[in-house]
């Protein structure tokens, strides 16, 4: 089974050339879902293009009544990103003319509706399916009207444009899984949102992080906070719905690294997370979850620098600590005539050290490592 592949325009620069997305879609022979995957919406996390090239080589080995729905795959899903370095570093993490994290300015319907609760009891006694059909359209009615004002003489920002382009693509999938890494270095987990736990175990990740609070319009974020919205909202009404929606952002690994063993571990999820889902027609394979260990996203600390100077003696990746155990020592400079000094900065609390900052330079203030 060979895609569909369709390249989409997605700016034209000041000299003339014109950056764009290439988008490769997978249809089965039955309908179904829609799975949207997409790789590198921040410049230096490249990963997940290794993970959808391996996909595609795998899909391409199917014959099309092995696969139910579609598939849509969108690799280097930022170009300008990508494309963006300092010295030898690949950076890519803010649009350098807005000065905005390029993962933190989606458009998000739950912020704009007004009658969800109106909507809902209106809805309230229909069958699950005639729901997701009748707030789907109710969600593209409204996204549409971004159009008028991007065709518009006074037209938009960059940023609003590149997120039309990529909520185009995805803001009618069922599923959604955004590939990620860490900006510096960092361990296999995923995110994900409210009622998901079962669904998570399939993608064979060790550690999965539930986005119990929201720091922005992430992509992941936008798509699914509507649907989480709404299925509150029958709550209240006294229905329990959990709609056949989810979105996922999965971390493979480092940044500026493509790891083997990250990329393998991203394949191999998606394949089972797909085979769960009964988008993969493969009677011979079954999907098997994995157990995993949750946290909660607020319950993670963050240790930032309390002085400037030289990280050293740093716990590695990875480490499990208790509290009041040594994280890192930082050895600090002076002008004040003063010999230089070391400070041990230890554990607010028991976890897991899962990310760590690549530069062991730091001014005061500045990221060290976290632990979940």
């Amino acid at each position: 089974m060979l895609p569909d592949t369709y390249t989409i325009p997605l700016i034209q620069l000041a000299s003339g050339d014109r950056l764009s997305l290439q988008v490769y879609r997978f249809v089965g022979a039955d309908p179904g879902k829609k799975v949207y995957i997409q790789a590198n919406l921040h410049g230096a996390e490249i990963a997940g293009n290794a993970v959808i090239y391996q996909l595609m080589d795998f899909l391409k080995t199917l014959q099309n009544t092995e696969l139910v729905g579609e598939v849509w795959l969108v690799p280097v899903c930022n170009p300008l990103g990508v494309n963006q370095r300092s010295h030898r570093f690949a950076s890519g993490r803010y649009c350098v003319y807005e000065g905005k994290d390029w993962n933190r300015i989606f458009w998000d319907y739950e912020k704009t509706q007004e009658d969800l609760q109106e909507f809902a009891k209106t809805q309230i006694n229909l069958d699950k399916d005639i729901i997701r059909i009748n707030y789907l359209n109710k969600i593209l009615n409204s996204f549409a009207k971004l159009a008028e004002k991007i065709h518009s003489p006074s037209s938009v920002t960059f940023t609003e444009l590149f997120r039309h382009r990529l909520q185009s693509l995805s803001i009618d999938a069922d599923y959604l899984i955004d590939l990620h890494t860490s900006t510096d270095r960092g361990l296999d987990y995923l995110y994900y949102f409210s009622r998901r736990e079962p669904s998570a175990q399939y993608f064979l990740f060790d550690y999965g992080i539930l986005l119990d609070d929201y720091d922005g319009d992430a992509f992941d974020e936008a798509f699914i906070k509507p649907w989480l919205a709404l299925e509150n909202t029958f709550q209240q009404l006294g229905r329990e719905i959990i709609f056949d929606v989810e979105a996922w952002t999965l971390e493979l690994g480092s940044g500026m690294q493509m790891l083997p063993q990250s990329v393998e571990k991203g394949v191999q999820g998606v394949k089972n997370y797909l085979l769960h889902k009964g988008v993969l027609a493969t009677p011979k394979t079954k999907a098997i979850p994995q157990k995993m260990t949750f946290k909660l996203k607020s319950q993670i600390i963050k240790y930032y620098a309390p002085a400037g100077g030289m990280i050293q003696a740093r716990v590695t990746l990875g480490s499990v600590v208790k509290a009041g155990e040594k994280l890192y020592q930082i050895l600090m400079f002076n002008k004040t005539g003063e010999l230089p000094y070391v400070i041990d900065i230890c554990a607010e609390k028991d976890g897991l050290v899962y990310d760590v900052a690549t530069n062991h330079a730091v001014n005061e203030g500045e990221y060290v490592l976290a632990v979940m």
